[in-house]
């Protein structure tokens, strides 16, 4: 029997290493299993916290997602690494079970309360030394860099809030830049978001725990902030082909390249390369209803609404599925145009600001100061 509490032990220390190299130290987008059971689990039970609640209450209790995340990965590592040990120890000497858990425990917090001259246990014991300070640094370096990419992504999230609303929604962005006389500047935000998505695709799929990462603002939503500038695009590309700023086509491209990325990390299928033609669940009739939106704010149509679905619909299907899916998972505001949720819910159209501008004529004059 002690030659497979052995073996079992250096087992699921090559787990446990795998795991944390997977997750905190290769580079690019490997599978995750642990992240994606604590994701899964944590998510089912901060469901649990709020039952029959709208979005309200599903997003102050998701909010806590992300960070029990990180305590539970941690978790994982130094409890797989403290059973590794003291399954080595227990096969390389005659200590009870209770004892083996105890000396390992002691070598893996560097404590060294438990340990004993003993020259054949002493490597066990300086290798789990050694373990328990490595995963816990890596762990603080790995903070670092997830809230960079935070930042990063939460600043374009924010700075879409005064084109698109919250939640925000793609025919608004058109519809707000007409409105306002500030459609120059559609190219500008199309470059950042085209940056941003490319962003997104590397961070993101590289470190899947951060698709758990909430906005400040329940109404605010990375994912759903992609599909609204990415369904802009696409309906400014398709209603106004002469016209439209090459920048569409290029966020487009950027946009449903990262949330295949991100797929691909996920291990969810995808179509890699659908046919234009095929099925959305978006419909013609609320693609019409939008086209009418954003017309009557001014918006200068080359194409009706019934010509311009079929080019509308060719772009929309690169990336709708792959979005709405993200949108359920991560409990993203239920904005128009992002799907389903696992809640019951309706979709929640954007607010648009009163318009405050002084009536025609002159404007009377200030008080006299005494």
């Amino acid at each position: 029997m002690k030659w497979i509490s052995g073996l079992g032990g250096g087992l699921l220390l090559v787990l446990v290493l795998a795991s944390i190299l997977r997750t905190l130290v290769v580079p690019r987008g490997l599978y995750s299993s642990l992240v994606i059971r604590w994701w899964r689990g944590l998510r089912l039970l901060l469901r649990l916290a709020a039952p029959g609640g709208g979005y309200d209450a599903i997003d102050r209790a998701q909010t806590w997602l992300a960070p029990l995340m990180l305590v539970g990965m941690l978790a994982s590592w130094l409890g797989g690494a403290l059973l590794g040990f003291g399954l080595l120890l227990h096969a390389l000497s005659a200590l009870t079970w209770s004892q083996s858990v105890r000396e390992a425990g002691s070598s893996l917090f560097t404590l060294g309360f438990a340990s004993g001259d003993r020259l054949h246990l002493s490597a066990v014991d300086f290798l789990a030394a050694a373990t328990g300070p490595v995963v816990i640094a890596l762990q603080i370096a790995y903070l670092p860099t997830l809230y960079a990419a935070y930042n990063r992504r939460e600043l374009e999230v924010t700075l879409l809030q005064s084109r698109a609303g919250e939640p925000a929604w793609g025919p608004e962005i058109l519809a707000r830049q007409w409105l306002v006389d500030t459609e120059t500047a559609l190219p500008e935000l199309y470059r950042s978001w085209e940056r941003l998505a490319s962003d997104i695709g590397e961070s993101h799929s590289t470190y899947p725990v951060l698709l758990a990462f909430r906005s400040p603002r329940p109404y605010r939503s990375w994912i759903v902030g992609l599909v609204s500038v990415m369904d802009a695009a696409a309906l400014q590309l398709s209603l106004n082909p002469g016209s439209a700023p090459p920048e569409a086509r290029l966020v487009l491209r950027a946009g449903f390249t990262a949330l295949r990325d991100i797929a691909r990390s996920l291990r969810f299928a995808y179509d890699a390369d659908p046919a234009p033609d095929a099925p959305i669940e978006l419909s013609f009739a609320e693609f019409d209803a939008a086209v009418s939106m954003v017309r009557a704010a001014g918006f200068p149509a080359e194409r009706t609404a019934r010509q311009a679905w079929p080019h509308f619909h060719g772009w929309r299907v690169n990336y709708e599925a792959i979005a709405y899916e993200l949108c359920r998972r991560g409990d993203a505001v239920p904005a128009l145009w992002t799907g389903t949720r696992d809640f019951a819910t309706t979709p929640v159209p954007p607010a648009r600001p009163m318009d405050r501008r002084p009536a025609d004529g002159d404007a009377a004059p200030p008080p006299a100061t005494p």
